[in-house]
């Protein structure tokens, strides 16, 4: 959906990514809107280097380089510069592929110039100064507590602290998490379901205890293969510190090997289907690959620490997109089935249509998933077949095979 956001410096044209026409969810909500408006009257207006984390799909960083380019018109106004322009650099720090090419879709739609805008990501060492930290709080609190603490050495005393939020995002937890990690903090009143964290830094050298990311452990005995074996994550994978009961049910119905082949190992967190599979079947190659740079880097460490090398690699991107046509055995799934707070099954479904591809003839596309989800419908509507391979009243385990 593309939509018209009215911020306090330019009207942008926002898209989700990648663009879809059937999805109605727009690019940003009412907690961009509210943090844009406090900083348009702030008092002194904040200039310098400004720092964007979590940003979902773009909008608080296609505004603010709008912003610094002095780009736009003033809402209701005639051309020119619109109120606080040419105010600071902007970067941008996420750890979604998606955002990361939404953001630099809609700042070329807009006319801004996305080289101007350093585009990190939270694998990417973070910049030494910041002047202004803005922090869209993410659904993960182990995220914003690693980025946090990565964050907090560049934050001076004077530096300006926001965070916006849905009512529902924010909770005590947060507010802690920002308290204890950067300095006093207090909220702001709700405006349209939204709020704002507000927090004073208390300065680079202030006490704020170690960061606990990443976090290591043995996978439980009912693990299947990887009984026993290490697993590394990094904050904001799904269920960092301890296994899915999803992925549990699973590794209990991987396909035997030997003669795997080429496996994919997609959508793939902390990277345990993948190592799985590779100590299944010793000749097996494995890719894994996520839209998340925190999820791979997982799977990297993971398969570190169980001695895989030479026969595994590691991809961050949109689904399959660049992974070659027919090149592959097996993929195995977990899909998500949220998009932050959205419901919803267009993730799973591109997945599906990615695995098609890339398989062979005769190559298997194996999946867990909630009972309730209905996957066996999206898979034969894009298969052709779907076969139930074992279930529980929670979980089915699905595959359906690329006819020639």
């Amino acid at each position: 959906m593309n939509d018209r956001f009215t911020t306090p410096w330019a009207e942008l044209a926002l898209s989700r990514f990648p663009r879809d026409p059937r999805d109605r969810l727009r690019a940003w909500d009412a907690s961009d809107d509210y943090l844009l408006r406090h900083l348009a009257v702030a008092e002194p207006p904040p200039t310098g280097a400004v720092v964007v984390v979590g940003d979902r799909w773009g909008a608080l960083t296609t505004a603010l380089a709008a912003r610094a380019a002095g780009a736009g018109t003033a809402p209701g106004g005639g051309a020119g510069t619109a109120p606080g322009g040419g105010a600071g650099t902007v970067t941008q720090i996420t750890e979604s592929f998606l955002t990361r090419e939404a953001t630099r879709a809609n700042l070329a739609a807009n006319g801004l110039d996305a080289g101007a805008v350093p585009l990190l990501t939270t694998r990417d060492a973070p910049p030494r100064r910041i002047d202004v930290l803005l922090v869209r709080v993410p659904k993960s609190l182990a995220l914003l507590e690693d980025q946090l603490h990565r964050l907090a050495p560049a934050l001076h005393r004077d530096t300006v602290v926001a965070g916006t939020g849905m009512v529902k995002e924010i909770h005590t937890s947060t507010l802690a998490l920002f308290e204890r990690i950067v300095g006093p903090t207090r909220t702001s009143r709700a405006e349209r379901k939204a709020r704002l964290i507000l927090t004073t830094p208390a300065g680079p050298d202030a006490e704020r205890g170690a960061n606990p990311w990443p976090l290591r452990y043995e996978l439980p005995g009912d693990a299947a293969l990887v009984a026993g074996r290490p697993v590394v994550n990094h904050a904001g994978v799904f269920c960092a510190d301890r296994l899915d009961i999803g992925t549990r049910f699973f590794l209990r119905h991987l396909p035997a090997g030997p003669g795997l082949g080429r496996v994919v190992d997609l959508g793939c967190g902390n990277g345990v289907i993948g190592t799985a599979a590779a100590l299944a079947d010793p000749d097996a190659e494995v890719l894994f690959t996520d839209e998340s740079y925190q999820a791979v880097a997982s799977a990297e460490a993971t398969c570190r620490a169980n001695g895989l090398a030479g026969r595994v690699e590691f991809r961050v991107g949109d689904g399959l997109d660049g992974v070659p046509s027919d090149s592959a055995d097996l993929v195995l799934s977990n899909p998500p089935f949220h998009s932050h707070q959205a419901t919803t099954d267009a993730i799973a479904r591109r997945m599906f249509q990615g695995a098609k591809r890339v398989l062979r003839p005769g190559g298997e596309l194996r999946i867990v998933g909630n009972r309730h989800l209905g996957y066996h419908v999206t898979l034969r509507r894009v298969f052709g077949n779907a076969e139930l391979v074992a279930s529980d009243p929670k979980f089915v385990v699905l595959r359906a095979v690329r006819r020639g």
